[in-house]
């Protein structure tokens, strides 16, 4: 049976695209869900997230209004992003981030359009999954929260989703249908080809602390 371990956070629509089609993977997949915040990925890697960067968020988007279109599934976008998705993660965390509520916090947000700042629903989805907000602050479900961030990191997760098989890492939504091969023991994972693309060596660096 093929193991892999799928990071992830709410605050990513590419994550919640990518959540629609893990049904696609390989029979026999088991999919171990890691709910992780993206924002101290990308402090880690000293990276900024798309929505970081006006006019990538814009694209960013517009891309995802484009692949739920082409995937057939249901999008509605929040009212703002990016937004503070802790009480998602925890909530999901406290839960067990068993499939069924993994795939209902990204419908909240994602189908539904709503956040956890929106008192009247949140309330009505934590009783829906006969949750409460004290859940969300035990110590232990923050500290797997942390301990999550920092298996990822280990892993060399730069960003959400991606999904590790053994020491390989499949980054972004339109990484699905690689993931996928690779899984099914498509031979060109053990190509020539690429191992010279994981072994090419690094040329030269930009300068960040000079204007170019």
């Amino acid at each position: 049976m093929n193991k892999i371990d799928w990071y992830f956070d709410f605050v990513s629509p590419y994550s919640y695209l990518q959540s629609g089609l893990l049904g696609k993977l390989p029979a026999g997949t088991e999919i171990r869900f890691r709910p992780v915040l993206l924002a101290g990925l990308l402090n880690h890697w000293e990276n900024v997230g798309p929505a970081e960067i006006e006019p990538k968020r814009i694209w960013t988007f517009e891309h995802c209004t484009w692949l739920a279109h082409k995937y057939g599934i249901p999008l509605k976008l929040p009212a703002h992003h990016p937004f503070n998705s802790l009480p998602l993660l925890r909530l999901c965390i406290a839960l067990g981030n068993t499939p069924e509520v993994v795939h209902r916090l990204f419908r909240y947000v994602w189908r539904e359009g709503r956040l956890p700042t929106e008192t009247e629903h949140w309330q009505a989805l934590l009783k829906e999954l006969n949750a409460t907000s004290d859940m969300l602050d035990r110590p232990e479900v923050k500290q797997q929260l942390i301990d999550n961030g920092q298996q990822a990191i280990a892993a060399g997760v730069f960003g959400v989703p991606t999904a590790v098989v053994g020491n390989q890492r499949f980054w972004g939504v339109d990484a699905t249908d690689m993931l996928s091969a690779c899984l099914r023991g498509d031979p060109f994972f053990q190509s020539e080809q690429f191992r010279q693309a994981q072994n090419l060596p690094q040329g030269i660096q930009r300068n960040r602390n000079k204007a170019t």
